[in-house]
């Protein structure tokens, strides 16, 4: 690729203010997150995803700033692996949420219809969402997994990495980020490790439910404690999600 072509996928990536890759996390066992996808623009992976039907992929609505044509790479561990039998899949439709805005970051939500269905196999599974709106307990233990930067000036990972989370008291977020923070729409996690640039559309999964999408953080320090990870809540957007899922065609 020459230089001219990276200046211009550099300037096509999500803002520096949206969360994206898994800083002081481990190395997640291969495939044992079959959910998973990296959303790539010319080879490169810039946000992830997580499958929730044969043909839908949800992510954030922040990972297609300018319009780019994605690919979906389901199946994947190693991005690096060509062996391990990952499939990249085009994007059929691209469906944000109607009311997203960047600045501050409103209904960060995307869903994406690929080309074609996938199988399910050992590689390949989807991730069941929250049925209905509830509250996440504060202090629950979740996890979030990513491709994502290692650290906050650090090189980004090859393979899938994962750390496990709490959940933060709504109010102390709101605290923290102030006018940004929306309760109704959004909640915080923190921990050891977390999210940082390009884990970004990732899932935070509580259990076996996928209940939030990596939204955004802070600009200057990823995992920070002073201002936590804010992820989507999936639950507060269930209508336009099933509404979006049952009257494509």
């Amino acid at each position: 690729m020459t230089i001219i072509s990276l200046l211009l996928l550099a300037t096509l990536l999500p803002n520096l203010s949206f969360t994206a890759r898994i800083v002081y996390g481990k190395e997640e066992q291969p495939h044992s997150r079959p959910y998973m996808v990296s959303l790539q623009y010319y080879g490169y992976h810039i946000c992830g995803g997580f499958l929730i039907s044969d043909e839908f992929v949800m992510t954030a609505a922040h990972c297609r700033p300018n319009n780019e044509i994605l690919t979906a790479v389901v199946g994947a561990h190693d991005l690096t692996n060509w062996r391990e039998n990952s499939v990249r899949i085009g994007v059929k439709s691209y469906h944000k949420h109607p009311f997203f805005f960047e600045d501050p970051v409103w209904n960060d939500i995307m869903l994406l219809r690929l080309e074609k269905g996938v199988k399910q196999d050992e590689n390949v599974k989807w991730i069941s969402i929250a049925k209905k709106e509830e509250k996440v307990n504060s202090s629950s233990v979740c996890s979030v997994a990513g491709w994502g930067r290692l650290s906050t000036t650090g090189p980004v990972s090859d393979r899938l990495m994962e750390t496990d989370v709490k959940i933060m008291n709504s109010i102390e977020c709101a605290d923290r980020w102030g006018w940004k923070y929306s309760p109704s729409q959004m909640m915080c996690a923190y921990g050891d490790g977390g999210s940082c640039k390009g884990d970004s559309g990732g899932p935070l999964v509580c259990g076996d439910t996928a209940v939030g999408v990596t939204s955004f953080g802070s600009r200057f320090v990823c995992n920070s404690l002073q201002f936590p990870n804010v992820y989507t809540k999936i639950s507060a957007f269930l209508p336009w999600i099933h509404s979006t899922m049952g009257n494509v065609e």
